[in-house]
């Protein structure tokens, strides 16, 4: 997929709506080869989706060995609104807290105490933490509108082909 053309669907305004979200689901392969999928925070800075997470974490060696990844970031209302993101996973370890991971958590529901006790807790807990940064190399959005699933494209065509026959 061209640079452009990712471009074009990530400023879509759907797209844009669902990078403003907070979570996204991380999808890897284990050191055992098996899949995962988790669910992490998330910022989106124009160019790349950024995730943090703590140095001990053991999806960073499974990072480490098979950077490729993908990311799902979606809706709970009918019709789902779906962005499918792939790209490479760079890390990028960090002394303190990113920036990325305590704006990540801002549209939680906290009271300004509940946030000042969560980020004395934050700084307390970690002396440094790992981004990890995904540069898109490949985008789909699903809105059920302009666009579906691509088997469910498939299988519009064949309906219409039919109906003309």
């Amino acid at each position: 997929m061209e640079q452009h053309e990712i471009n074009e669907i990530l400023n879509r305004p759907y797209s844009q709506e669902l990078l403003g979200r907070d979570i996204t689901r991380l999808a890897y392969v284990a050191e055992d080869g098996t899949p995962r999928t988790i669910p992490i925070g998330f910022v989106w800075n124009g160019s790349t989706v950024v995730m943090c997470t703590s140095k001990n974490a053991p999806k960073l060696a499974s990072l480490r060995a098979n950077p490729m990844v993908a990311l799902t970031i979606d809706t709970e209302v009918h019709p789902p609104k779906i962005l499918l993101i792939r790209g490479r996973a760079e890390l990028d370890v960090v002394d303190g807290i990113p920036e990325e991971y305590l704006s990540m958590n801002t549209s939680y529901e906290m009271t300004a105490e509940q946030r000042v006790e969560w980020e004395k807790e934050v700084r307390s807990l970690y002396d440094g933490m790992v981004r990890i940064v995904v540069t898109p190399t490949w985008a789909k959005l699903i809105d059920f509108e302009t666009t579906l699933p691509s088997a469910v494209e498939e299988l519009v065509r064949e309906r219409e082909e039919r109906q003309r026959v």
